[in-house]
C-alpha cells in the first residue's frame, strides 16, 4: 500500500498534525505493521514538495513546533485519480514460489518437500489470520480476509504444481 495515499486520505477527511496522521494511519491501515514516525515526516515532506498537502497552522507550545497538515485540490485530485485506477496484479509471490521449486528440480533436491513446508507454513498463518479476524475490529477484519484469500490462491497453486509436478521435472531436464 501506498503511504502517501495512506496520509492523503486521512487528511482528505480533516487537516491534522503530525502525530496524530501516524496514530490514524496506525489505526485505520497498519496495525500489523505500524508506520515508522521517521516515514510519517518523510512522505509528509514529499507531499510537501509535490504541492498535494500545506502547513495551514504552525504552532509551537512548551514542545517541538507542531505543524497541521491540510490536503491540497491538487494532493485530492491525485487521491481520487489513484483511487479509480486498478491495481496491477502482483506476482511477486507467486514468482518466489515457482523460483523455489525450479531451484529444487536444478539441484536434484526434492520440491515436494519445500511445497510441503509451505503449504504447512500458509495453513499455521491462516489460523493466526482466522483468529486475528474473529477478535479483531472490522478493519481488521476485512484485511485479514484479504491475506486469507491471497493465501487461499497459493495453496491453490501449490497443489495444482505438484499435481503437475512430473511434467515440470522432465521439461526442465529436458526429457
Amino acid at each position: 500500500m501506498s503511504t502517501s495515499y495512506a496520509l492523503l486520505g486521512v487528511l482528505g477527511r480533516q487537516p491534522s498534525y503530525g502525530y496524530d496522521l501516524k496514530k490514524d494511519y496506525d489505526t485505520l491501515y497498519g496495525n500489523e505493521r505500524p508506520l515508522a514516525f521517521g516515514q510519517v515526516y518523510a512522505t509528509l515532506s514529499r507531499l510537501l514538495r509535490d504541492r498535494k498537502i500545506a502547513t495551514e497552522t504552525t504552532e509551537q507550545a512548551a514542545g517541538p513546533e507542531r505543524k497541521l497538515y491540510a490536503i491540497t485540490n491538487l494532493g485530492r485530485k491525485d487521491l481520487e485519480d489513484w483511487l479509480v485506477t486498478p491495481e496491477k496484479l502482483h506476482p511477486n509471490t507467486q514468482t518466489v514460489l515457482l523460483t523455489k521449486v525450479v531451484s529444487a528440480i536444478l539441484l536434484d533436491k526434492e520440491p515436494r518437500l519445500y511445497l510441503d513446508a509451505q503449504r504447512a507454513a500458509h495453513i499455521e498463518r491462516m489460523r493466526g489470520l482466522t483468529d486475528a479476524r474473529r477478535k479483531g475490529d472490522f478493519a481488521q477484519s476485512l484485511r485479514a480476509d484479504y491475506a486469507l484469500f491471497h493465501l487461499e490462491a497459493d495453496l491453490r497453486w501449490i497443489d495444482i504444481t505438484e499435481a503437475r509436478l512430473e511434467t515440470l521435472i522432465k521439461e526442465i531436464r529436458g526429457e
